[in-house]
């Protein structure tokens, strides 16, 4: 048949079929009760033209699904849900662990060969196939259908304990507009005799005080429930709050709120680095952070930590980079977007490290001067009772300690320690060097909340940084948030066809129920827990298993076929290789190293003891080691029960996990799906569940017999939604006409 004389069958009350130009000038455009959709259809001249046609109120994929206002409005919610809290305190920690400038190299490398190879993976199925993790996976294999079940649940985990830490930042932002700081000084107890200061504090620091007991009231151990922390417990509720009212409209909501929260971190940022740069000692923490050890690069820690948080930066696997790409045209150029965000994340990961040194520069230099102070005191008290005062250099005045230089100290201390070699250690005489202040390596809560705050202390106006501080941190993090939890919603509306509102606030509420369980005394604990086991493991082995279902089950001369007809170039060749053959084994390696960790090291957790105020590394108890292996064991369960229930054919691989549809009067009547004749389509040829018939021409025409029941489904192919208006018998029609 002609292109130019193409027609679709629409069945109403009887079976009608006329030509798309004619059914669209018989529709009433002013008809409100009816929404629109774009439906392709070639011209004579054989290009494409966009026409609108009734959907009379079906909610399929392609007539509804929203789209973003604007690719900037895109781009930020793919930098908001990358760039997260693990920028700024975990990229400085493995920087300064790991060599210093030395390990940007093994990062880049790294980010080149695993991070933008698979987030273009991602962003590419999730923009042609437009569906979420679950819709996606069961597309390109039904019996791997699990992978999209995994990242739900892996999303849902994260999304548990990932709240909480922006809890506990909205706890700080409120506590951080007084002055001074509450936590700048350590509390005091009077009693009718005498004052003195708590002695958990005076043990180990104001902030350490702070923030172990005055906002988690930490038990000493996770045994210990305690209760509820009443504060927590109300930023806990204000937060999932924000996050629910943020993402209740889709998108459309969160995608404006996106412009804030993902701008304005990189507004605080700059303006922290300018100030710290303004500070004394800013320029020693920077040095420190560029002084590359070049040996470390040697050690095979380095690059496995280094390729942990490339995984982990750009939110791989957890599903929502294939969620919020499968919002995009189907010509959008998504190899650009994952170079882009790439680099993007990298840069910011770089920026929060020169603040984060700049900080830490500042207070090493702060905690120097104190410690100078301190042991010139020591120095005085043990003139003549032990210390000559000859061995004290003329220029030195130590009966003003307060103008005894970090220089002039050492200088004694050299002195010293070349004529007392034998009782120089009875001095009790510390070093007090920089270096050593700055080689105290500080991640996670300890760096934001410990190290941070205390360094903010000494900021001249503290409460306006403490408020950019925790304001900053509380973007970041829901900045993420969104993308977890659109990981989560969008692959479950797409798959059972629920209300976005009724799925939202149900997710919020159980997601508020369960994290109860972090509020506690005992909850910080529960947080590392989650934090090592319900993602690093399963998150893994599903980015695995995303690759090998492209690369050797889909095929990937296919998928190239594909990109090249999305993006109308052909990928680099380079692509080719990395995921078929380096990407995979990498992965592998890295699957490998992290199990052989995982076995080798117990599982244990820093508890803080209260009566010595240090934290002390505890093991798990036995059930607290079982619930470790459950959420492993939980999180992976979905890919091998989907895989089995396939392969034995106790659920229909035709069926896909989605129900056919027919129209009937402007209603949508839902039929059980009928089987398929070939799911092997190419996303491109095959077109997208919603948008053709079938991958072969000769097997994809679904007719409603003449004469048959109106409420027969008008089935498309594997099982999936149809458009709801179906091709006529057309065999000679070329396959990518359809």
């Amino acid at each position: 048949m002609p292109k130019n004389s193409k027609a679709v069958k629409r069945e109403l009350d009887d079976d009608v079929t006329e030509s798309v130009r004619d059914l669209l000038s018989n529709e009433d455009a002013c008809d409100d009760s009816f929404k629109k959709s774009s439906l392709i259809v070639d011209s004579p001249e054989g290009e494409g033209k966009e026409c609108d046609v009734e959907e009379g109120g079906f909610d399929t994929e392609e007539e509804e699904r929203p789209a973003w206002n604007s690719k900037l409005q895109y781009i930020l919610a793919q930098v908001g849900f990358s760039v997260g809290l693990g920028n700024v305190w975990r990229f400085p920690y493995l920087c300064q662990k790991n060599g210093g400038g030395a390990y940007l190299v093994p990062y880049l490398i790294l980010l080149v060969l695993i991070g933008i190879p698979l987030f273009f993976l991602e962003l590419a199925v999730g923009q042609r196939i437009r569906r979420g993790s679950i819709g996606v996976w069961n597309y390109i294999s039904p019996r791997l259908g699990g992978i999209g079940f995994a990242s739900c649940v892996v999303c849902f985990f994260v999304a548990l304990y990932y709240n909480v830490i922006i809890s506990w930042s909205f706890f700080y932002f409120s506590q951080s507009f007084q002055q001074p700081l509450p936590w700048h000084e350590c509390p005091l107890i009077k009693n009718k005799t005498s004052t003195y200061v708590v002695p958990e504090c005076e043990k180990s620091s104001a902030t350490t005080y702070y923030w172990y007991r005055e906002a988690l009231d930490i038990s000493n151990s996770i045994s210990e429930g305690g209760g509820l922390n009443w504060k927590m417990t109300v930023c806990l509720l204000a937060a999932w709050s924000m996050v629910c009212l943020a993402m209740i409209k889709g998108i459309q909501s969160s995608g404006k709120v996106m412009y804030f929260s993902s701008l304005f971190p990189y507004v605080v940022l700059i303006c922290f680095l300018v100030r710290s740069l303004l500070l004394k000692g800013s320029v020693d923490g920077i040095r420190h952070m560029f002084t590359p050890k070049l040996e470390i690069m040697l050690e095979a820690k380095v690059w496995r930590e280094a390729a942990t948080q490339v995984f982990f930066a750009l939110g791989l696997g957890f599903g929502g980079v294939i969620a919020f790409s499968s919002y995009n045209k189907r010509n959008n150029n998504c190899h650009f977007d994952a170079v882009l965000v790439s680099f993007i994340n990298f840069f910011t990961s770089v920026l929060a490290t020169l603040v984060v040194f700049a900080v830490l520069g500042f207070k090493a230099n702060i905690m120097n001067d104190k410690c100078v102070a301190l042991n010139s005191n020591k120095i005085v008290a043990l003139l003549g009772n032990g210390i000559e005062a000859s061995l004290i250099p003329h220029h030195i005045n130590l009966t003003q300690v307060s103008q005894v230089s970090a220089e002039d100290y050492h200088q004694i201390i050299e002195i010293l320690r070349g004529v007392k070699e034998d009782s120089y250690e009875k001095l009790g005489l510390e070093s007090c060097s920089i270096e050593d202040e700055l080689n105290k390596a500080v991640q996670g809560t300890g760096l934001a909340f410990i190290a941070f705050t205390e360094a903010m202390t000494h900021f001249p106006a503290s409460p306006f940084w403490s408020v950019m501080f925790f304001l900053m941190l509380i973007n970041l993090g829901l900045g993420s948030m969104f993308g977890t939890i659109e990981g989560i919603l969008t692959p479950l509306i797409d798959a059972f066809k629920v209300r976005k509102e009724f799925l939202t606030v149900g997710c919020c509420v159980l997601a508020f129920s369960i994290g109860l369980l972090f509020v506690q005394r005992s909850g910080n604990y529960f947080v590392t827990m989650f934090d090592d086991y319900s993602a690093t493991m399963p998150l893994l082995i599903v980015v695995v298993l995303e690759n090998v279902a492209i690369a050797w089950f889909y095929g990937i001369d296919k998928f190239f076929e594909d990109l090249k007809d999305m993006l109308g170039f052909t990928p680099y060749r380079f692509y080719y290789y990395m995921w078929k053959y380096i990407t995979p084994i990498l992965l592998m390696v890295l699957l490998c190293s992290s199990f052989i960790q995982l076995i080798m090291t117990p599982p244990s957790y820093n508890a803080w003891i209260e009566e010595e105020a240090v934290e002390k590394t505890l093991r798990f108890p036995p059930w607290g080691t079982a619930v470790c292996i459950s959420l492993v064991v939980m999180a992976l369960m979905p890919v091998p029960v989907i895989f089995c229930l396939r392969y034995f054919n106790i659920i229909d691989e035709s069926a896909g996990g989605l129900s056919s549809v027919s129209y009937k009067k402007g209603r949508v009547i839902k039929e059980s799906p009928q089987p398929e004749d070939d799911d092997d389509a190419s996303l491109i040829h095959g077109k997208s569940p919603s948008e053709a018939p079938s991958p072969m021409p000769g097997k994809s025409i679904y007719r409603k017999p003449s004469g048959g029941g109106g409420t027969d489904a008008n089935t498309a192919p594997n099982g999936r939604y149809g458009i709801g208006y179906l091709m006529a018998d057309m065999p000679d029609m070329p396959e990518s006409d359809l």
